[in-house]
């Protein structure tokens, strides 16, 4: 995989809905990138074929939770050629990687965060589950006042009432579409069910991916249907009129693996300056 830096000073969101800061650029409106997705695409596509950021995104979102920041460091990977199901399987190495390289290395630390004992590395295999399955057993469990129904998002409590379930990091795969953003490709079979996927920890998401839309006139007609103007992106789909070929990736908050992985309280404990709704300083 080839390390990429992408810009975070853009001229239009790339997640359509999430909240962007405005930033004022030579007189013109510019805002703080949200994700570097449109721009890895790109570059999956160049010829690099597998492509890697780990840098900053800004979102701004109103959440005032012990688990979302306003700036985040994201770990974006992008892949030609490959489904969703490779995008899972990347994704799953990575974090069985992370925690044997913590296991192997980190002695003193975990020591010293009292956690020498109780650290264990994942095994592989996360159990993937549909996301009609995960909302039965979402609703088996009567953890939550009302039943969840297709095309519901989880909540917080449906997320715990499902970690809970499942015990273990396990996907959520066959999201409805209309829940994922325009670029997310839908299954074959069923144009209602998209080929995204999360990738939970018990406590809650940690990766959002799927395969990507990679046909020109399906991409336009996403970007419509969000209610987003094509003609501003046209920097990203020029590319798919000459030939896109086929890909999948995933983003993964740093911040989010640090906090479940060492079992803190508050996301802002991962930070060394966690930025908030109410934290501009130091």
């Amino acid at each position: 995989a080839t390390e990429i830096t992408t810009p975070k000073i853009v001229a239009t969101g790339t997640e359509g809905g999430t909240e962007l800061f405005p930033i004022t650029y030579f007189g013109r409106e510019a805002f703080m990138n949200q994700s570097p997705q449109l721009f890895k695409q790109l570059m999956a596509g160049s010829g690099l074929e597998t492509v890697f950021e780990i840098g900053p995104i800004f979102r701004a979102e109103e959440h005032n939770t012990p688990r979302h920041l306003n700036e985040a460091t994201s770990i974006d990977f992008e892949s030609a050629f490959a489904d969703q199901h490779e995008a899972m399987d990347a994704a799953e190495e990575i974090v069985v990687a992370v925690y044997e390289a913590v296991a192997e290395n980190c002695e003193e630390q975990l020591d010293a965060l009292g956690l020498a004992e109780t650290f264990e590395v994942p095994a592989g295999d996360f159990p993937r589950l549909s996301y009609e399955e995960a909302i039965e057993r979402v609703n088996a469990t009567g953890a939550l006042d009302e039943q969840l129904v297709f095309g519901d998002d989880l909540s917080t409590e449906a997320e715990r009432a499902l970690g809970e379930d499942v015990g273990t990091f396990y996907f959520i795969t066959s999201w409805p579409s209309e829940v994922k953003p325009f670029y997310i490709m839908d299954e074959d079979d069923d144009e209602t069910l998209s080929t995204g996927f999360d990738m939970m920890h018990p406590r809650m998401e940690l990766v959002s991916g799927g395969q990507r839309e990679h046909r020109h006139e399906k991409l336009v007609e996403g970007f419509e249907q969000q209610g987003l103007d094509p003609e501003q992106f046209e920097y990203y789909t020029k590319m798919f009129k000459y030939g896109m070929p086929p890909h999948a990736g995933w983003g993964m908050g740093a911040e989010r693996l640090v906090m479940t992985m060492l079992g803190l309280e508050n996301i802002r404990e991962a930070v060394l300056f966690p930025r908030d709704r109410q934290r501009l300083s130091p």
